[in-house]
């Protein structure tokens, strides 16, 4: 091989074995220097006591001593060349880690160290440093692993839809991995297109993001089907020209599918770095398992869905079915429902508030399901205990749908409906504030329906005559409710 050519991938070795540099010869020489030195010594000695005979020593006594000192030398110079044979295999170790470590340039210049002392301290201390390294790798790792967990188990217990719960994980992930921006990708049914769930790091909107179409072939397609999570230095060409990406076209990018039970749910991805680095091998491995816990969020929060859905159903059939005993109040509940919510679009209530009332409304009369038919069907009056056993049908609705974490946030709705501002309803005789907004509506919207409705003891009011009505109820009501209700209703004859 022509000496301008070289092995590829080869390293430059540093400086050699320790045999070869001879550092065993030298601890071989200085220690023979040891032992002469002492040997010389005891014989100047000798000549000037034999000389002179100052010193009481006999031969045989000095020879004993010489052999002595002579053994001595030979297992001192033993142990050491043994020390000295570990200290070179040690040195071997660590001269052959440093080749994989060093860069080319380092190597080098360890290589023009002349003293091999000096060499083993820097591998030593090239080697801690690659330690030490590591180690606030694996400790910041595992701080964020620790957030990521702790957020999630917060939101977890805190969260109010799946939305917000998804947002935090992103937001955590996102910022615990050093990125610029993120975004989580769902798999729709039709397993052709993914949607945008929640996004972070930017001002676009999810709700604005058109759906991707996964065709097969394109790297978002071979992201699902693999499994595995990919990270891309360079942006490949067939995303960038999805402008649904235009915001995460950012190198480098991570992309982790959302996996549960060999079941693609969708992927999330982080794009770009606030460090100019790339993302490591444990980051990666780290989104990809907070992805997976992600996907079992998600699925969960599908079947947990359904499950709230089907509860729901069945409660409200139960309520619509004690509904339609009466043949004056049929409809009342739907109707109930349908005033709440237009009493809450006028006064500008958000869509949560507004799907908890029309939820609410449709049981507020759940527990009738527990007052004889003989009581509830009565055309006349109602006595003192009929009324005792009427007023109880609040409390009862409220122990149908309680155990039901589901729907334990229209229990309030449910429970006190027919409470007074003034104190005079039941069941808790609440006052004032004591009495939420949504409960006040419910109230409102309550009455309402039954002045409309035709009694067998009265005639049906029309829409001015209730409302009429309601105003004189002075304290009882809300005014402001009633007021409101009246103008949406007006609004809506004329429309």
């Amino acid at each position: 091989m022509s000496p301008a050519l070289k092995a590829p991938h080869s390293k430059p070795r540093i400086g050699g074995s320790i045999q070869d540099t001879s550092i065993v010869r030298k601890f071989t020489i200085l220690f023979l220097l040891m032992s002469v030195i002492p040997t010389v010594v005891l014989y100047y000695f000798y000549v000037q006591i034999k000389e002179y005979g100052q010193l009481q020593l006999t031969t045989n006594e000095f020879n004993v001593t010489l052999i002595f000192i002579v053994l001595g030398v030979i297992v001192g110079y033993a142990s050491m060349r043994e020390v000295l044979k570990q200290l070179v295999q040690v040195t071997e170790a660590n001269r052959r880690a440093l080749e994989s470590i060093l860069s080319p340039e380092k190597i080098r210049k360890l290589s023009q160290e002349e003293n091999e002392i000096a060499v083993l301290a820097q591998s030593f201390s090239a080697i801690m440093e690659r330690l030490e390294e590591n180690v606030r790798s694996l400790e910041l790792a595992r701080k964020t692993l620790h957030a990521v967990m702790g957020k999630i188990g917060q939101g977890i217990s805190n969260m109010q839809n799946i939305d917000t719960f998804l947002g935090l994980i992103l937001e955590t992930i996102t910022d615990g991995l050093g990125g610029k921006v993120g975004a989580l990708l769902v798999l729709e049914e039709d397993r052709k297109t993914l949607t945008t769930r929640c996004i972070y790091g930017t001002p676009v909107e999810p709700h604005r993001q058109k759906p991707i179409d996964v065709r097969a072939g394109t790297t978002l397609c071979s992201i699902l089907e693999s499994r595995r999570p990919l990270l891309f230095p360079e942006i490949p060409v067939d995303i960038t020209e999805i402008k649904s990406f235009a915001y995460l076209a950012i190198k480098p990018m991570i992309c982790a599918p959302l996996v549960m039970k060999e079941k693609t749910l969708g992927m999330i991805i982080v794009g770009g770095r606030k460090v100019p680095e790339m993302f490591e091998d444990d980051e990666v491995n780290l989104l990809a398992n907070v992805a997976a816990q992600t996907a079992v969020s998600i699925e969960n929060s599908r079947l947990n869905q359904d499950m709230e859905k089907t509860y729901f159903e069945t409660i409200s059939a139960l309520a619509l079915a004690v509904d339609a005993k009466d043949r004056y109040s049929r409809g009342h509940l739907d109707r109930v429902a349908d005033h709440c919510v237009m009493i809450a679009r006028k006064l500008g209530l958000d869509a949560q508030d507004i799907q908890t009332l029309r939820d609410a409304a449709r049981l507020h009369d759940l527990g009738k399901i527990g007052i004889p038919d003989e009581v509830l069907q009565k055309k006349g009056t109602l006595n003192e205990q009929e009324w005792i056993l009427m007023r109880k049908h609040p409390e009862i609705g409220e122990s149908i749908i309680k155990p039901i974490r589901s729907l334990s946030h229209l229990c309030d709705v449910v429970r006190h409906h027919h409470e007074k501002l003034d104190g005079t309803g039941y069941p808790d005789g609440l006052k004032g504030d004591a009495i939420s907004s949504l409960v006040r509506i419910t109230t409102v919207a309550d009455i309402y329906d039954a002045l409309t409705s035709e009694r067998p003891y009265r005639d049906r009011m029309s829409p001015a005559q209730a409302c009429e009505e309601l105003r004189k109820m002075g304290g009882k009501l809300d005014q402001d409710i009633i007021e409101t209700f009246a103008e949406a209703l007006f609004e809506q004859r004329k429309m």
